[in-house]
Order: C-alpha cells, then structure tokens, then sequence
C-alpha cells in the first residue's frame, strides 16, 4: 500500500532486518548475510534510528524463505525473538515492565497487548494490525508486508508470532504461545495470531 500524496511505499522498523543479519551471519557466515542483503538491494544494514522502507524487509524476508525453506521458520523465529530483546531493552521503559510483571495476567495482557496496538506501525508497516479480543488474546494483521504476495501451504508469520511470544512470555506468563492461526500466504483473507496457554 502506498501513501498516495508522497509516492513513498510503507515503511516499517528497522529491527525487521537489524536482528536477522547477525542470525544469518551465524547460521551461514558473512556470505549468506551480505548474499541476502544484495538480495534485498540492501548495500548497508539500515540505521537503527527511525524507519525503513517495508519492500527491502519484505524482500530479505522473501529471499530467505525461497533460499534456505529447511531453515528459514528457525532462523525468522530467533530473529523474531532477538527483536522482542531489543523492544524490551530500548522500547518499553523498565517501570512499565516492573509493574506489568506484578500484575496478575488478566490484567497486565491486555494493558501489553493495547501498547502494541498503540505501536503496531513499528511491525506491521503499510498493513493494518488490531486487536480483536484481550479475553482470549486475539490479534489480526491485514495485508502484512512481510510476506504479501507470498503462497505456502501452512501460515509462514514465525518472526511475528516469536516477537510477541517474547513480550509476552516475559511480561505477563512464560506459559503463553502464539499461534498463527490464518495466514494470507497459505490463503487466509488477514493473519490471524491466538496467544494462549499451551
């Protein structure tokens, strides 16, 4: 979708690709790294400061699905989490932590679960995330960039459902897990994400 007074298409937190490089530099050393960087048109990681263009994140995303389809769920998965680190780390401030934690889980989940909603723009980019329930938590993202256009024969959001499993399993109960549920990719008409107990 493309912001129709500027021209520019959506853009997107950086993290999207920030925590994947070094996940890829691990899994297959600088060449698989800067090979999906060169993929993505990327000449340089992007800053850490502000927002991306979505389409770069998108398409490095893209690329390491098609590439390494074995491992890409793993790899989008520890990039997923390594972003919920960096979110609670610089993003949500330590007193809004402390409290969430003290909390019981009926409270503090939809408290966390409005902030995100609150921030949505940082992961879902051009698409349109919202909360559908707190009671059971129920999230939908329409149109998520990060694998429009894409076909799979299962749901392909594991970097999303890692990000929130971090958030969650952290602030309000390590027994919560998201489920991605419906996915546009694997022909759902919105992603669709259900966190729960397992």
């Amino acid at each position: 979708m493309k912001d129709t007074l500027s021209g520019h298409a959506g853009r997107i937190g950086p993290n999207a690709v920030l925590q994947l490089l070094p996940v890829l530099e691990a899994a297959g050393g600088a060449a698989l790294r800067d090979d999906l960087m060169q993929a993505a048109g990327l000449n340089e990681p992007p800053s850490d400061a502000g927002l991306m263009d979505e389409g770069p994140a998108a398409a490095m995303h893209r690329a390491l699905r098609a590439r390494l389809p074995g491992r890409a769920p793993d790899l989008l998965r520890e990039a997923g989490a390594r972003t919920g680190d960096y979110i609670l780390a610089h993003r949500i401030p330590a007193l809004a932590q402390r409290v969430l934690k003290l909390l019981p889980s009926a409270m503090a989940a939809p408290i966390l679960a409005k902030a995100i909603e609150k921030n949505s723009w940082t992961f879902a980019g051009s698409g349109a995330f919202r909360v559908v329930s707190t009671r059971p938590l129920v999230f939908e993202l329409t149109d998520n960039p990060l694998i429009r256009g894409e076909s799979a024969p299962h749901p392909i959001c594991g970097w999303h459902e890692a990000v929130f499993d971090r958030l969650f399993q952290t602030l309000v109960d390590k027994r919560l897990r998201t489920r991605e549920t419906c996915c546009t990719a694997s022909g759902g008409g919105l992603c669709r994400f259900e966190i729960g107990r397992d």
